[in-house]
């Protein structure tokens, strides 16, 4: 299997697939119950709940309105600490300017802080065409990368692999990338553990280059935040000599005050703690010899399409976006289709609305994604920056029918005209058409009741693709107004 997501099929066919799949779905539902339940008894403890999530939204939304002031005092703020900042329009420019720090420093082998903004970029399969072995140290992207895997949940990217599947992989492929698995590695939790800590100990203690994200980065003092719960992450950024950062441009925060509210709302909506186990900060450099950190800093700011979704104020909510996965967690369609079906390294509801937004909705795939939804709710009650997704997925329905396909060339978006739409639009205008003319509507309802025995079970044509999963509703014996004025006399309030 490939380590990319180039290629796959659109949502339908690839759930169609997954569903299948009774392993998979089973991993899927233990896991996310799991989690699901751990986050609600976690949150429950915080009486300021409410109050924390309207704080995180506006907090959020005051930032993106004045992105570019605070981006400017961010970039001063790390200048002055000693590091540099590069500015990435793209994947292909980000990866560009990561692949030259590393030739720069003379090593080919780096190591990895889990981080979605690489896995977007596609960093890893960049490095590796430069002759540059990035090496995964967060247990799960572990799993993931030595099984030739792609991730299929935001926080645990390993998510669709039960124990026995990871002994399996850590026995076979550990050799082929360092230290090989003990003999006799049985699939109890503490033995994969022991396997993976002494796999990657030795990269730890040989790695001259780190690469790594941030959750946060505040732009008062030029500080980034690494939150995480295994400690590979504060291995990564404090042994090497080179620390490299890749982060979105969304990711930042004015204050420390500011950070402080997320500080509280992502452990519990992620990992279902109170606090994560390392919570990692470092401004700028340090003096070799004399503190851990790096001695060389270098910030990567990614835009790669998030300047274009800020400019759409319905679809820029989705940038208030802190990773915790929780809506994954809850989500129907997520725990039944899994990861890999959505195409991205960003899963689940909100990978339903960024990725078509940072991507644009040209491929048959991100044209495909706002529908990958039940529009039940679950996955906005959950969120701790109040990020309204059903709305976003029906406004980003909307593009996609009315507006036609977004294609990006370069920084230039492009509307291409609307296809395979027509018989939807055909459907609206009737329905237009009939509401607006009450004596029409009125007599096709009763026409459709007299004739109620004669209806398809399914419908024809493209209808098919809209009945192939979803029970035609019944059409009811007489229509209501009928019914309304038998009963009152036959008086019609209907007007």
């Amino acid at each position: 299997m490939s380590g990319t997501f180039v290629g796959m099929p659109a949502f339908p066919e690839a759930a169609r697939e997954a569903v299948r799949d009774q392993t998979l779905r089973g991993n899927l539902r233990h896991a996310t119950h799991t989690i699901r339940a751990k986050r609600a008894k976690a949150v429950a403890e915080v009486s300021d709940w409410a109050a924390l999530r309207e704080a995180g939204k506006r907090i959020k939304d005051h930032t993106l309105r004045h992105l570019d002031r605070y981006l400017e005092q961010l970039e001063a703020s790390v200048t002055a600490a000693g590091g540099t900042v590069h500015w990435a329009a793209d994947a292909e420019e980000a990866n560009r300017i990561v692949a030259d720090l590393v030739k720069r420093t003379g090593e080919s082998e780096v190591v990895k802080v889990k981080s979605m903004a690489t896995q977007e970029i596609g960093l890893n399969e960049a490095l590796l065409e430069e002759g540059i072995h990035a090496y995964e140290t967060d247990l799960a992207e572990l799993i993931v990368q030595l099984g030739k895997d792609r991730p299929s949940h935001i926080l645990v990217p390993a998510i669709h692999r039960n124990r026995g599947e990871i002994r399996d992989i850590f026995a076979r492929e550990m050799s082929e990338w360092g230290r090989p698995a003990p003999e006799g590695l049985t699939d109890a939790p503490a033995e994969l553990a022991e396997a993976a800590r002494l796999h990657l100990r030795e990269k730890f203690l040989r790695a001259k280059v780190g690469i790594s994200g941030a959750n946060f980065m505040v732009a008062e003092t030029g500080t980034l935040v690494v939150v995480e719960s295994e400690g590979n992450g504060r291995m990564c950024l404090t042994l090497p000599r080179t620390l490299i950062s890749v982060v979105g441009i969304e990711k930042i925060v004015p204050t420390w005050q500011d950070l402080e509210v997320f500080l509280q709302t992502l452990p519990r909506s992620s990992t279902a703690e109170r606090m994560n186990p390392y919570t990692s900060m470092w401004t700028g450099t340090t003096d070799s010899g004399t503190a851990d950190g790096p001695q060389e800093f270098h910030l990567v700011l990614l835009d790669n399409g998030r300047t274009d979704t800020l400019a759409d104020e319905v679809g820029r909510q989705a940038l208030r976006c802190i990773r915790c996965s929780a809506c994954l967690n809850v989500c129907p369609v997520y725990e039944r289709a899994g990861g890999h079906a959505y195409g991205s390294v960003y899963p689940g509801p909100i990978g339903a609305i960024l990725s078509p937004q940072l991507r644009g909705t040209g491929s048959e795939i991100d044209a495909s994604l706002p529908y990958a939804s039940s529009l039940c709710g679950a996955c906005y009650e959950v969120c701790p920056v109040a990020i309204d997704i059903p709305e976003v997925l029906v406004h980003l329905r909307e593009r996609v029918v009315e507006g036609g396909q977004v294609t990006r060339e370069g920084n230039k978006v492009i509307l291409q005209p609307a296809k395979g739409h027509a018989a939807e639009r055909a459907a609206m205008r009737a329905a237009r058409w009939a509401f607006t003319r009450p004596g029409a509507l009125r007599t096709g309802q009763r026409l459709a009741s007299r004739t109620r025995r004669l209806h398809p079970r399914t419908l024809p044509g493209p209808g098919k693709a809209w009945s192939g999963t979803r029970d035609l509703p019944p059409v009811p014996a007489e229509p209501f107004r009928d019914w309304w004025q038998r009963t009152n006399g036959g008086k019609d309030g209907a007007k």
